[in-house]
């Protein structure tokens, strides 16, 4: 069964604490969180006060997705926010094997990013060492864009290299994921599925996390 992350990007922040619970209450495994800089992509967003203050009301692990430069600066101030999964873009990392050993060796699983232009096969020699791999599947520094088609060619290069070395990592799916596309892209490899707006600008935000949830299983 896949694994459903809402994206905390969509939710209404002057109900910050009111749609936490909902994601408490719901079918959704964990918050997804966009950590954005305003110079790795044009926007800035959130950072580790706020991130730790949601954690005092969640109640699911943090998925924190770092799209900015230098993240290695900040690995443990996010370690101590209380990011239990922490990814890092392959464009912002000069030294990424490093960067995954030092997040592991802070208590939190090591994911890496990889923005639509980026292959798939730029991994092969570190995947046994990644947890998660999130593919963008859009753009990354906005919420609410269209899906691009080649993510789905993307997503089953992927699952072919993971089967072949063994790998253990999971495949997120970041970006215009829907109630129309989910299973396709569930079918194509896909194990975690981040959803921003198709659940926060549904009129009904816990049966889209329990239609998406259904979908998987």
């Amino acid at each position: 069964m896949a694994i459903i992350a809402p994206s905390m990007l969509s939710a209404d922040f002057l109900r910050l604490g009111e749609e936490i619970e909902m994601i408490n209450k719901s079918d959704a495994d964990w918050f997804h969180l966009d950590v954005m800089d305003g110079r790795f992509v044009p926007n800035i967003t959130f950072g580790m006060p706020v991130i730790a203050a949601m954690k005092r009301a969640a109640r699911k692990p943090f998925d924190v997705h770092l799209m900015i430069l230098e993240p290695e600066k900040y690995f443990e101030g996010f370690a101590k926010a209380g990011a239990d999964i922490l990814s890092v873009h392959y464009e912002a990392s000069t030294h990424l094997h490093r960067n995954l050993q030092v997040i592991k060796s802070l208590g939190m699983k090591a994911g890496v990013v990889l923005n639509p232009h980026t292959p798939v096969n730029l991994l092969a020699d570190i995947l046994s060492d990644i947890d998660l791999v999130c593919l963008m599947s859009v753009n990354p520094g906005f919420g609410g864009q269209k899906f691009i088609d080649q993510t789905t060619h993307k997503i089953k290069q992927l699952k072919q290299m993971r089967n072949e070395c063994g790998a253990h990592c999971l495949i997120e799916i970041d970006g215009g994921v829907t109630l129309d596309n989910a299973k396709m892209l569930l079918k194509c490899g896909a194990d975690v599925l981040v959803a921003g707006n198709t659940v926060f600008g549904a009129v009904d935000p816990t049966a889209t996390i329990a239609q998406l949830k259904a979908i998987s299983a």
